[in-house]
């Protein structure tokens, strides 16, 4: 039988498991199929501790784990007519992603055809971490030349936002550890450390301030952050919705569309954003990948790489 990691109720990590379930089919408007590789995200083990978006629904126990995938269509459900067995496609997953065969829906439209030059482990680290930058970005509207900085540059969602960013012709300022200095810097950003006087460091970077932020890592540094913004209309965290909106931002309003996984898909093909996987598990070591991302301080993106 078909595997997949679950977790099977809220908790800790002591409530995950590697687990074989019946194969799923597609209903009408999905498409069944085999999991070639599944992004792992912050999301993911924050749904395990019981974390849902507003207004949604507790998942039905035991619960797949995975927000992003990459794939082969195996089977099509009732009704779908723009994708065909053998599409090889990448998206939200109806129900978990970290699996052999997964569903994606078409109907509701997040799932697109991936790319023939792009990699499955690539493609799979675009619908959660890279749509997110996309929206946040574009949420922003700020003109070529004008000045974004990025809380958490480092990460999955960093990553993209600064080469999206920077390929719309923004000037970007990026907070990381020290650690990830070069790194961050090697994607076009002015590197700030993060860490206790941080607020004061970006003042000293930017003594002009900033014409918006793009927050991804709440708490103390979006506080810090909103400092050297003039305008709170253009503060937005992708972290901390509850503590931007004290400070007058907003949350990223995710479009959650196939127009702008095809967008990030061609930038991505195109070699203007680059995922930056920098390692990659297989489905028995799942466990593995979701402890470095819960641990924090992941250079780039983790996915967990199915086996044909």
């Amino acid at each position: 039988m078909p595997k997949a990691y679950v977790f099977t109720r809220y908790g800790g990590p002591e409530a995950e498991a590697l687990v074989e379930r019946d194969r799923p089919s597609p209903g009408p408007g999905e498409v069944l199929v085999a999991v070639r590789a599944a992004g792992v995200n912050p999301v993911d083990w924050k749904q395990r501790t019981g974390h849902r978006r507003p207004g949604g629904e507790p998942r039905p126990l035991p619960a797949v784990f995975g927000n992003e995938v990459a794939g082969v269509v195996v089977e099509t459900g009732a009704e779908v007519t723009t994708f065909a067995v053998g599409d090889e496609v990448f998206g939200n997953p109806v129900d978990g992603g970290y699996a052999e065969y997964a569903l994606l829906p078409v109907a509701v439209a997040v799932t697109a055809r991936k790319p023939a030059g792009l990699s499955f482990a690539d493609a799979a680290a675009l619908p959660v971490a890279a749509a997110t930058a996309y929206d946040g970005i574009r949420q922003l509207g700020l003109p070529a030349g004008a000045t974004v900085l990025i809380t958490g540059a480092g990460g999955g969602v960093g990553v993209a936002a600064v080469q999206i960013a920077r390929d719309a012709g923004l000037r970007v300022v990026g907070v990381a550890s020290e650690g990830k200095k070069d790194f961050v810097e090697s994607l076009g950003a002015v590197h700030v450390p993060s860490g206790p006087g941080l607020a004061e460091r970006l003042r000293t970077a930017e003594p002009d301030g900033v014409d918006g932020v793009f927050d991804l890592v709440g708490g103390e540094a979006l506080e810090d952050a909103a400092t050297v913004l003039a305008d709170a209309g253009k503060l937005i965290t992708g972290a901390d919705r509850e503590k931007v909106a004290g400070l007058g931002g907003t949350g990223v309003e995710r479009a959650r569309t196939a127009a702008v996984l095809d967008e990030v898909g061609r930038l991505a093909a195109d070699g203007r954003l680059r995922p930056h996987v920098t390692r990659t598990f297989p489905l028995e070591r799942a466990g593995e990948a979701l402890r470095a991302v819960e641990e924090g301080h992941v250079r780039g993106k983790i996915v967990i790489e199915v086996a044909a």
